[in-house]
């Protein structure tokens, strides 16, 4: 044999790579045989998590739609027999509904709006500007959220009842504010320090102005952040019961949270409209989320973890 094969020979065999251990293999196999079973569980454990949480909704919605005779049936069934909308039909033909629906989306509108306006700017001052007071000031707005609702309704009403703003939508709008506000400059103010600053720099060195450049640039880019303050301010206002029931005293000015309660007499509950009543509640907001629920999560995201 040659030289030349001889040494052809060594390198073919250096470089051909040996075969695994078994012990390798066999570790690798359990090991994503386990990782498999971990997986699954997790899995399990999610969708028992969603069952447990979705089951309320459910029996909302099988109450609304079964007719009164199986309300209370014993034992108990899981898919209405004969649906009916009879529950709808009285719930939305009692006095205050549409009175009640009409407070309520004016009560939510003012609020989200008010709080966009004011929140957008006191964001863009606390993420774009340094001023004394600048730490101390996010702080205040972080401990306000601490403070409990129940502390607060005796020191509101009589504040608004030396201005003359009890059993008023305006009164009520301005009182949740006081709680929507911090919420919203706070999670704006994240969204902002997330966005280069270097964007208006070089929109002002083009002959923008800083409103213009603030208009143009900056707010298309906070879009995600504002449907996120504006889902969440919405939910809030509509949903609220213990300010709405304080405040307002009128029959034609009560939210739907408030006339809810009205299928609770002393002669019993309805629960058939009741439960009606709940899912007519909680549609529009429902309907609204469904559209924007992808802004939604881009904007919570991003004004978390920046500022």
């Amino acid at each position: 044999m040659s030289v030349t094969s001889r040494s052809t020979s060594r390198f073919t065999s250096r470089s051909t790579p040996r075969p695994a251990p078994r012990f390798t293999s066999r570790f690798t196999t359990r090991a994503r045989r386990g990782a498999g079973r971990r997986s699954r569980r997790a899995d399990l454990l999610g969708l028992l998590f969603c069952a447990v949480m979705a089951f309320p909704v459910y029996w909302m919605l099988l109450t609304a739609f079964r007719p009164a005779s199986q309300i209370r049936s014993d034992p108990p069934s899981f898919w209405p027999s004969e649906p009916t909308l009879e529950h709808f039909r009285r719930a939305m033909e009692s006095e205050t509904f549409w009175s009640s629906v009409r407070a309520s989306a004016l009560i939510g509108a003012g609020t989200v709006v008010i709080s966009l306006l004011i929140g957008v700017l006191a964001a863009y001052a606390l993420a774009r500007f340094a001023f004394a007071g600048r730490k101390a000031f996010i702080l205040v707005i972080l401990s306000v959220q601490m403070i409990p609702l129940a502390g607060l309704i005796i020191p509101i009403y009589l504040l608004l009842s030396d201005a003359g703003l009890t059993d008023s939508l305006t009164g009520v709008i301005l009182t949740y504010l006081v709680f929507m506000l911090p919420f919203t400059v706070w999670l704006l103010r994240g969204f902002i320090a997330g966005i280069p600053v270097e964007l208006e720099e070089a929109a002002m060195v083009d002959g923008c102005t800083r409103g213009a450049a603030f208009r143009r640039v900056l707010l298309p880019l906070l879009a995600p952040g504002l449907v996120a303050t504006s889902i969440y301010s919405l939910v809030q206002a509509w949903n609220e019961y213990v300010l709405a029931y304080v405040l307002l005293s009128s029959t034609d000015k009560q939210t739907v949270s408030i006339w809810l309660v009205s299928f609770q007499t002393s002669f019993g509950t309805d629960y058939g409209a009741l439960m009606a009543g709940a899912t007519l509640t909680a549609l529009p907001v429902v309907v609204f989320f469904m559209f924007v629920q992808r802004r939604v999560a881009a904007g919570l995201a991003a004004g978390a973890v920046k500022g």
